[in-house]
């Protein structure tokens, strides 16, 4: 499966547009990350507690979005964009939902073994191979 957050890959064309999809995560944070975050703002610098909790959060998103992409029959998804809401009566829940353009390519021309058409394919913490 290859992710993208532009309209198109390089050197390789749209078969079918597939439809949008989505994938979402909640998760809420606990009390003592809380006193521990307004601590660290307090005395400034970064928090690594809500760092983690945020890219655990953003990766169920895409790993969500993945699988309805692929019980789609897609093998890349277009466009991808993150979006970021607090939720809860005293903001004590993010959700992270991450949305594209799941879509099925055309083989890449000339192409030999492999995946990925021109560059090589994606590589990264986003890519994901197989599928």
């Amino acid at each position: 499966m290859i992710f993208t957050t532009t309209n198109g890959i390089e050197g390789r064309e749209v078969e079918r547009y597939i439809g949008i999809v989505f994938g979402d995560a909640v998760v809420g944070v606990n009390v003592f990350k809380d006193l521990l975050t307004g601590l660290r703002d307090i005395v400034g610098g970064r928090s690594g507690t809500y760092e983690r909790e945020l890219g655990a959060a953003r990766d169920t998103a895409l790993t969500n979005l993945t699988a309805r992409a692929h019980a789609l029959g897609a093998d890349a998804v277009l466009g991808i964009d993150f979006d970021y809401e607090v939720l809860g009566s005293r903001n004590g829940m993010l959700m992270v939902s991450a949305s594209g353009t799941a879509v099925l390519l055309k083989p890449p021309s000339g192409a030999g073994v492999g995946t990925g058409g021109a560059g090589g394919g994606a590589s990264g913490p986003w890519s994901r191979q197989g599928g």
